[in-house]
C-alpha cells in the first residue's frame, strides 16, 4: 500500500462527511493504493456512526474506536498502529488544509525526505479563510514562547494538522512520543530534528475554522502544560 492518511475525530458529525467526501474524491484521481483510517477518540455523539456508513460504501475507508476520549496525539498513535502503507500522515477532520497538497507530499517522500509538513507561514500557501484576530494573536505568542521553551526555530508552523513520513520514521517517532493532546505535534518535530531525520515544509491552502471548538483559555492553559512537560521529558 503506498498511503496511510490517518484522521482523528471527535464529535465530528458536522464535519467528517465532508473531509470524507473531499478526500475519496481527491484519492479516486490518483494511482495511489491508499487508505483512510479515522480514529474515533470516544465521541459522545453519532461521528462513528456516519463513517462506519460511509466505509460500507467506500472501499479504503476504515473507523477505529478508542474506548474513551485520550486526545489527538492518542489518536494518531493508535492510528499508526492500524496503518499499512509506505508512508502515514494525518490531516484534521474538520478538513481545514486542502488534501491536494499531497500531490506534492509524495513527491517530496518519493525524492528522499524522511517527513513533509505543511507550512502556513511559506509565501507559496494561501490561506482561504483567515483567523480571527485574537486567535491570530494568540497564536503568534504561542509561536514566540514556543521557541523560546523548546527552540525549533527550523519550524516555522510546527501546529498545521498535515504531516506525512515514511512509514518507519512514522513508527519511531511515534514510538517515543508521549503527549496525548494537542502539543503532540511540538514533541515529533523535536524528536525529528534530534534524530537528525529531513522534514521538508511545503505551502498548503488553509481555511480557518470559525466553528472551532478551542477555548483561547482553557485550550492555552493545557497547551503550556504540555509544553511544559515536552521540556522536561526531553531536557
Amino acid at each position: 500500500m503506498d498511503i496511510s492518511i490517518i484522521i482523528p475525530a471527535y464529535n465530528e458529525t458536522q464535519r467528517i462527511g465532508i473531509a470524507l467526501e473531499k478526500s475519496v474524491s481527491f484519492l479516486m484521481q490518483r494511482a495511489w493504493d491508499w487508505e483512510l483510517i479515522v480514529v474515533d477518540d470516544g465521541s459522545a455523539d453519532d461521528t462513528v456512526v456516519q463513517v462506519q456508513e460511509y466505509a460500507r460504501r467506500q472501499e479504503g475507508v476504515r473507523c477505529v474506536e478508542n474506548r474513551q476520549n485520550r486526545g489527538k496525539g492518542y489518536s494518531i498513535r493508535h492510528g499508526v498502529e492500524q496503518a499499512r502503507g509506505r508512508y502515514i500522515g494525518f490531516m484534521d477532520a474538520d478538513y481545514k488544509t486542502e488534501i491536494a497538497a499531497l500531490d506534492l507530499v509524495l513527491e517530496q517522500l518519493e525524492g528522499g525526505a524522511d517527513g513533509v509538513i505543511g507550512d502556513r507561514t511559506l509565501d507559496a500557501s494561501r490561506i482561504a479563510v483567515q483567523r480571527r484576530r485574537y486567535r491570530q494573536w494568540g497564536s503568534d505568542a504561542f509561536r514566540r514562547l514556543l521557541h523560546a521553551l523548546i527552540g525549533l526555530g527550523g519550524f516555522s508552523d510546527t501546529q498545521c494538522g498535515f504531516k506525512f513520513f515514511r512509514a518507519e520514521i512514522m513508527r519511531d517517532l511515534f514510538a517515543r512520543q508521549r503527549i496525548d493532546g494537542y502539543m503532540f505535534d511540538v514533541e515529533i518535530l523535536l524528536l525529528a530534528a534530534r534524530s537528525g531525520y529531513q522534514i521538508r515544509s511545503i505551502p498548503v491552502e488553509w481555511s480557518a475554522d470559525p466553528d472551532s471548538r478551542f477555548n483561547p483559555v482553557i485550550g492555552m492553559a493545557r497547551n503550556l502544560g504540555e509544553l511544559a512537560r515536552i521540556r522536561w521529558m526531553h531536557r
